[in-house]
């Protein structure tokens, strides 16, 4: 069984949390039992997350050897230059090492549902949004490598990972994937 869900800003990508005070998890989105997610979002992420009762799909998901392409629209603080965007596309150098290459291109705003909280907006400091695709799936990975090149990730949504797509998925949303 595979099911795409989309995430909502500030839950976490697992059924249970001990912090204090909890904060959101997946339980409370009537989910079927039995399913855990295939990667994580981060809390402060938004959009696509695939569940599966199936570890062997799991892990063919998620293992950088089988290199997923997941896709991102990024809202970034900045308006991007030709170099950094090279950067992105070439690699990027953060603490753990060298990214490999990224597909990166600037686009439109796109239709979203809003954000609860809303992103902060500030009249003086322009802000852009990036389709950026990865093959690995490292710790805040996107944010870090956008952070690397001066454009600092104000959201972040991923819409898709391989062939699945988010498409017109709500937020707290899921549907069976074939």
């Amino acid at each position: 069984m595979l099911i795409a869900f989309n995430k909502p800003y500030g839950v976490l990508s697992q059924f249970t949390d001990r912090s204090t005070p909890p904060r959101p998890t997946l339980a409370t989105f009537g989910l079927p039992s039995g399913v855990y997610p295939a990667g994580r979002l981060d809390h402060d992420s938004e959009g696509l997350l695939l569940l599966t009762d199936d570890g062997t799909l799991a892990h063919r998901l998620t293992d950088p050897r089988h290199k997923q392409p997941k896709t991102y629209w990024v809202q970034v603080e900045g308006e991007p230059a030709d170099a950094s965007l090279q950067a992105l596309r070439e690699g990027v150098q953060l603490g753990d090492g060298m990214t490999r290459p990224a597909r990166v291109e600037r686009l439109e705003a796109p239709a979203l549902w809003p954000r609860d909280p809303p992103v902060r907006y500030r009249k003086t400091v322009a802000d852009a949004w990036l389709a950026l695709t990865i093959t690995e799936g490292r710790n805040r990975q996107v944010r870090r490598m956008t952070a690397a090149v001066g454009l600092p990730t104000l959201r972040l949504v991923r819409i898709a990972i391989g062939p699945e797509r988010l498409d017109v998925l709500a937020p707290g949303a899921w549907r069976y994937v074939r």
